[in-house]
């Protein structure tokens, strides 16, 4: 997802792209998207017995591709996730390359290098503290899901239990099996491990950094 977003921030601030803003609106609407609808929709367009695919693939005489089975469960859920926040780390981004003095590109440009000489050793470079902001966000959010694998649950119950997240999972000790503490225990024994890892990852970008 972070790699998408650099590519689309990359692209956008080139200024080679014809229609940039509709193009950049287009790429940030899905984060605009609730994460139940999105869910809902997506959920619609995976199903094997009315979803798009399926319908086309029965058209072309050709298997429905099984999106929610065992072995596509988790890049479907990974491109949902995608949809959504692709758009909000490709604007961190691209608001970080428009703070870059152009001063440099020209700098640049003088000494004969090239649109790709300038985002390897300009761009890149000044997206560091930007990407590790990203880099922060997704995985706390990978720790955060849960709306998307609830509701898709109810289409692929085989596929998706009650356990296929730490958050479905408290929430299914608690209102489900009405186990509350045992709910409040496993909820912060998750809030610990994603301190703990923000952590890390910070220490580590920093240790990169300072090297």
């Amino acid at each position: 997802m972070l790699l998408l977003a650099l590519v689309f921030a990359l692209a956008l601030d080139s200024g080679l792209l014809r229609l940039a803003r509709v193009i950049r609106l287009g790429i940030f609407v899905p984060y605009a998207v609730p994460s139940v609808v999105a869910a809902l929709m997506w959920g619609y367009l995976y199903g094997p017995d009315f979803g798009p695919f399926a319908q086309l693939s029965r058209n072309l005489d050709l298997p429905a591709p099984h999106f929610l089975g065992e072995g596509w469960m988790l890049g479907s859920l990974a491109n949902i996730v995608t949809w959504e926040f692709v758009g909000y780390n490709m604007i961190i981004l691209y608001a970080a390359l428009r703070t870059i003095p152009h001063d440099l590109y020209e700098a640049a440009a003088m000494d004969g290098a090239g649109a790709w000489r300038i985002a390897r050793s300009i761009k890149l470079p000044a997206l560091r503290p930007a990407l590790l902001l990203t880099l922060l966000f997704s995985v706390i959010g990978s720790f955060q899901l849960f709306n998307e694998p609830s509701l898709l649950m109810k289409i692929a119950p085989d596929v998706i239990s009650s356990s296929y997240t730490a958050n479905l999972y408290a929430y299914s000790l608690a209102f489900t099996g009405n186990q509350v503490n045992y709910a409040a225990t496993v909820s912060f024994l998750l809030g610990l491990v994603i301190v703990v890892v923000s952590y890390a990852v910070l220490l580590t970008a920093n240790r990169r950094r300072t090297a």
